[in-house]
């Protein structure tokens, strides 16, 4: 059942860092700083699930529901175009004529990153739109809103099996109720959760919340 699957969102997060994932998705713990705020206006701004828009022959889907029974993950995409094309290559549309081509759209609020983490979500949503709508999808783009460009992606082979040794790390987490152990490195700065990471932890895998508890009951010992 779909309700039991993984947040799509979660692949960006444990790519990045598989503890920021525990902690976000496994032990419900978040904390904002500007860059995530900045992110969650420009997806209020893109996620309206009742609006659609044509320009020409491209039209434009916000907030579409998405998920993958082989990835195991569900989750909303940004923005989804439909781009009029062949036959052989698109599918229909209700209420439209001719055939389309569905394309992801990513909406970031920073800039590119060196890192894989944006392209894990853009083609791990590639994947859940292959599968509903048994279509090949090869590329799809990301756009960061603090430079105001957009990059085309190709798909690739070794893009998706990435994506899939990812959701597979993530539900061995999950099966074993662990949560990665902390490493210093340097996107550590620019994590939202530094002060709920704990450095401490880096010896061994151990939760946030056992961690506090073993210190609460510390205190109530003194």
């Amino acid at each position: 059942m779909t309700e039991d699957y993984l947040a799509l969102s979660g692949i960006q997060h444990y790519c990045f860092c598989s503890r920021q994932w525990a902690l976000i998705h496994l032990e419900q713990q978040w904390a904002d700083n500007t860059r995530t705020y900045g992110g969650s206006q420009m997806h209020q701004r893109a996620d309206d699930p009742y609006f659609t828009e044509s320009r020409g022959d491209v039209r434009i889907s916000r907030s579409l529901p998405l998920s993958s029974d082989r990835l195991r993950l569900r989750g909303v995409a940004d923005v989804v175009e439909f781009h009029r094309c062949d036959e052989a290559d698109g599918i229909r549309l209700e209420g439209e004529t001719g055939f389309w081509k569905p394309v992801p759209i990513e909406y970031k609020y920073g800039q590119e990153k060196e890192d894989h983490s944006d392209l894990m979500q853009l083609t791990a949503q590639a994947i859940c739109l292959e599968e509903m709508f048994k279509i090949d999808i090869p590329v799809g783009y990301l756009y960061y809103g603090k430079t105001r460009r957009r990059f085309k992606v190709e798909i690739t082979a070794g893009l998706r099996e990435e994506a899939f040794m990812l959701a597979a790390e993530m539900y061995q987490y999950l099966e074993s109720g662990e949560t990665p152990a902390a490493v210093l490195q340097k996107h550590c700065q620019n994590c939202s959760l530094q002060q709920l990471c704990v450095p401490k932890l880096s010896k061994k895998s151990r939760s946030i919340s056992s961690y506090w508890k073993h210190m609460m009951e510390d205190e109530e010992d003194a």
